[in-house]
């Protein structure tokens, strides 16, 4: 795989995690409120969560935590170091690069 294409794939997962990071954040808010609506019932509270979910999707598209960005740079370093790695171990074989 190309690094570049290790790099986009990196991105996107990084994206992944930081929705789901985002979804059990708003999670964890949401469930901290003590009091019940007069309203709220199973298909609210289903409602509520699509809300939540599409709202961490969002703010994850956003890069609004950054924590994708971080991801990125600390495995991306790792990726970038082990492209080259390889790339000198080929050359230290006698092959032409």
């Amino acid at each position: 795989m190309q690094p570049t294409a290790q790099i986009d794939q990196l991105k996107k997962v990084a994206k992944q995690f930081e929705a789901v990071f985002l979804r059990q954040m708003i999670g964890s808010m949401r469930s901290a409120s003590a009091s019940e609506g007069i309203f709220d019932s199973s298909a609210t509270q289903q409602f509520r969560d699509m809300s939540d979910s599409k709202l961490a999707d969002d703010m994850s598209d956003k890069g609004v935590l950054h924590v994708a960005d971080l991801l990125v740079k600390q495995f991306g370093a790792r990726l970038s170091g082990s492209a080259a790695t390889t790339a000198a171990g080929s050359t230290t074989k006698g092959e032409t690069p």
